[in-house]
């Protein structure tokens, strides 16, 4: 299970979303067997991702924890919040997972508003609903 992935499951969110496993090929069939085929089963149509109150919970942990955590800026606070590992050395692999860009890796505040932003913005692709003012 990658990092990120803990965050999500933290917050009642399952596992990152990710495009659908390509379809198997069908069989091939002898020529007189492709005629008395039947049609293939249409597949399901997509479930919608179901949004998930990730404010309230963070709100929630926020006050009933006796440090004065700020998840809405500091990925530290967000990741101490959640109980998850907030060291540097986990920020940084954190930050390798989700893609962080080679210059802001060398210079942990900007690794940390960097990954504060893409952690708030990945929660919202996959169902928790970030106020729009903390993913500009």
């Amino acid at each position: 299970m990658g990092f990120f992935s803990k965050i999500l499951e933290k917050l009642g969110l399952g596992t990152p979303a990710q495009a659908a496993p390509a379809p198997k090929p069908a069989p091939r069939l002898a020529p007189a067997a492709a005629v008395a085929r039947k049609p293939a089963p249409v597949p399901p149509p997509p479930v919608a991702v179901s949004v998930v109150d990730v404010v309230a919970k963070l709100e929630k942990l926020a006050a009933a924890n006796p440090q004065k955590l700020n998840w809405k800026t500091s990925i530290v606070d967000l990741l101490k919040l959640l109980d998850i590992d907030s060291s540097l050395g986990a920020r940084k692999e954190l930050a390798k997972e989700l893609g962080c860009p080679a210059d802001a890796m060398g210079d942990s505040a900007r690794m940390n508003m960097w990954l504060h932003k893409t952690v708030l913005q990945k929660i919202a692709a996959n169902g928790g609903n970030i106020p729009k003012e903390l993913l500009d």
